[in-house]
């Protein structure tokens, strides 16, 4: 049983080492971080939603920034779509395809940031909602996992973790989703104000 406890461990460990290894994947973080920030300064907010264990970082990620993270500071406006009643509504009157697109519809606004997470690349809720996203001129991001699936391509931004089985992918897309939030909370509350940054 230790060995394979020592095993999980070493598994995470090389994932995180080969994602971090990659320069491009921490340009792109600093870019989300920076653009979520000047949406924040423009009086925008945050959508994010994701499947099973991807919503559960969804609503933790968002209640990092309505809550705190690091800092007391005042709070950010962010939405996990994980309302129980709207999805259920929602997936017995259109269908389950349509629980997150029907939601960013009702809530996103141009210059907004949504983001999906999805660790296979192939969520149709998750596709659907981010194409809405985009129509209503949204900034898309997408947290994916494997070879990224078809959202790989179509967001402004994405991270690619690129491991075949869920865990691993969500380790570090929780990762991620707190990194982003101490990056967002610099960004905002400790450095001085600069002109506006767009990325």
């Amino acid at each position: 049983m230790q060995e394979m406890i020592k095993t999980a461990f070493t598994a995470a460990q090389t994932e995180l080492q080969r994602f971090c290894a990659q320069e491009q994947n921490l340009k792109t973080i600093e870019q989300i971080g920076l653009r979520i920030a000047q949406s924040y300064r423009e009086q925008g907010k945050v959508i994010i939603f994701g499947n099973g264990g991807s919503m559960c970082d969804a609503m933790h990620f968002a209640e990092e920034l309505t809550g705190r993270y690091y800092q007391d500071r005042e709070p950010l406006a962010a939405i996990a779509i994980s309302d129980p009643s709207h999805i259920s509504c929602v997936a017995n009157d259109y269908g389950f395809d349509e629980v997150f697109s029907r939601a960013v519809r009702a809530y996103a606004h141009s210059g907004d940031v949504v983001i999906g997470l999805s660790t296979s690349g192939n969520s149709p809720n998750v596709i659907k909602a981010l194409a809405m996203a985009q129509k209503l001129g949204c900034f898309t991001v997408a947290l994916l996992g494997g070879s990224g699936g078809e959202i790989a391509g179509s967001t402004d931004y994405e991270l690619i973790v690129p491991y075949p089985k869920s865990d691993r992918v969500q380790e570090i897309h929780t990762m991620i989703l707190h990194i982003l939030v101490q990056l967002i909370e610099t960004e905002l509350f400790t450095l001085p104000p600069r002109k506006p940054i767009y990325v």
